[in-house]
């Protein structure tokens, strides 16, 4: 994505919600319902892809298309960091 000042403006706002409830009203009015369903999928198929799941396993569980699970492995593995930064901070804050 490139970078803009509208992209930073959202990246600050989501940067300065305080608790999970405040997302959660923050992404129901600025995402639809499938919109946030889609990301939400996305990273719980991250999360598997990083388990050693099997594509099979994951499309069944999740319900995403093995296409969707293929993308999203590919920005995992060789992406700008952004799935590998998340999955590694949600493991130590589990410990």
């Amino acid at each position: 994505m490139k970078r803009s000042q509208s992209a930073d403006r959202l990246f600050e706002a989501i940067l300065s919600l305080k608790d999970t409830e405040e997302c959660y009203n923050f992404f129901e009015d600025i995402c639809t319902i499938n919109e946030l369903r889609d990301m939400c999928q996305r990273l719980e198929t991250a999360m598997l892809i990083d388990e050693g799941i099997s594509y099979q396993k994951i499309s069944e569980q999740i319900g995403v298309s093995t296409a969707t699970i293929s993308r999203v492995s590919r920005c995992l593995n060789y992406g700008a960091g952004g799935y590998r930064a998340v999955i590694d901070r949600m493991k130590e804050a589990q410990s």
